[in-house]
């Protein structure tokens, strides 16, 4: 039997990209499923509507206001409110013919209600959540609104609806799943383990040392790795700590690769107090990031001590499928620190001390063994945990049972 499956997503998913969704997408459509997905084209772009097809793979761009990065609050909010309208009308107009099993949509955003809705009473669909953001209690824990306010209690009830209206609910992390049982009344029935998951792919390790003096890294030093979002969800104040207190890790250097609101932040203290073995960089295209891997030593994981929620970086993938150890600062309700002990591929403290990090951060630097034990570790743990192939069987065994 052939399942055609919608995915919804706020995303620009190019298939030629990797990452968690179009690695999953990737994967899935070769298991006799038709994939339709429903993502934005951005007012600011100027483009209307467009459907790509690639052999089973459908990408349906719908017209819709600017969501993602629009500087302007109140255009982000009217363009959200829009957003589940504009995506019904275009499943409708470009989907009419076909007959959904199942409906798959990850947070954030919380605000796909009603198409999920419509999709269970126009096509029976079943639905699936991938949940890799609990919103509105991350905002909370970040101080952009208390649990008192208007905002809060309106997320939150369309979070509730969101919860209800999934038949199944994919975690994270066991840490996850404990919170959303423990905070929600969902039957546990529903809510299983889900994590973040890629096709590993083999990894040759290279010297590069053109590749390093092309990014202004000295020869001969430890180089430790920094690759995401650069915001206050990472713990900026934290992270600038560290940057000033780097020169303390014994022949090292730390490249931080980003963007975010927090970017020129940090960029001015590294140029206004004269950091030498610290260097920032925008964001670079995902195959020039893999190589830069590739001459790494450690990966960093920077998260905000103030988060109550166990968030669980995706950026721990991409460490682990290269092989490179993992140094985690982050708060101390994540199981990110236990999911590294587990492996025996890193090492953790909380992202209010910065004195053990820089004594972690010397314990590597110093030890080449340490580091190649523990990024095998790291591997091994990704190819038996975090092989998205995993998640597949999981929608699989799903739509089986609806069969």
């Amino acid at each position: 039997m052939q399942y055609n499956i919608l995915f919804l997503t706020l995303g620009n998913i190019d298939l030629n990209e990797r990452n968690l969704y179009t690695e999953f997408i990737n994967a899935i459509s070769k298991n006799n499923i038709n994939i339709f997905i429903v993502s934005p084209n951005e007012k600011r772009k100027g483009l209307p509507d467009d459907l790509i097809e690639h052999k089973n793979i459908k990408i349906l761009k719908v017209k819709t206001g600017n969501i993602t990065k629009s500087s302007n609050i109140i255009e982000k909010g009217i363009s959200t409110l829009k957003l589940q309208r504009q995506y019904i009308k275009a499943i409708k107009k470009y989907f009419s013919d076909i007959d959904f099993d199942m409906v798959v949509y990850s947070t954030p955003p919380i605000t796909f209600d009603k198409v999920i809705k419509y999709m269970k009473r126009k096509h029976n669909s079943s639905s699936y959540l991938m949940l890799k953001d609990i919103f509105p209690q991350n905002a909370v824990d970040l101080g952009m609104f208390s649990k008192k306010s208007l905002v809060y209690k309106y997320f939150r009830k369309k979070e509730k609806i969101l919860y209800e209206h999934s038949d199944f609910i994919g975690c994270m992390s066991q840490g996850n799943i404990n919170y959303l049982l423990e905070n929600n009344n969902i039957n546990p029935n529903k809510v299983e383990l889900f994590p973040n998951a890629i096709i590993p792919k083999d990894i040759c390790k290279t010297s590069g040392r053109s590749y390093l003096l092309k990014y202004g890294v000295p020869e001969g030093k430890t180089l430790f790795v920094y690759g995401g979002n650069i915001g206050v969800p990472q713990g900026i104040e934290y992270i600038k700590e560290v940057v000033s207190k780097f020169n303390q890790v014994h022949s090292s250097f730390l490249l931080i690769v980003g963007s975010g609101a927090k970017f020129n932040e940090l960029k001015d203290t590294i140029e206004m107090n004269d950091i030498r073995n610290v260097k920032v960089l925008n964001r670079l295209p995902k195959d020039e990031y893999d190589e830069l891997l590739k001459v790494a030593d450690v990966g960093l994981v920077f998260l905000d001590y103030r988060f109550t929620i166990p968030n669980i970086p995706s950026r721990l993938t991409a460490y682990m499928e290269h092989s490179l150890p993992t140094l985690a600062a982050t708060d101390p309700n994540t199981d990110l620190k236990d999911i590294l002990y587990e492996s025996g591929s890193g090492y953790w403290t909380e992202s209010n001390n910065v004195e053990k990090f820089i004594t972690l951060a010397n314990t590597l630097a110093s030890d080449k063994q340490k580091r190649i034990e523990m990024g095998k570790l790291g591997r091994s743990y990704l190819e038996k945990n975090y092989d998205v192939r995993k998640n597949v069987k999981t929608i699989l065994a799903h739509l089986k049972k609806d069969d």
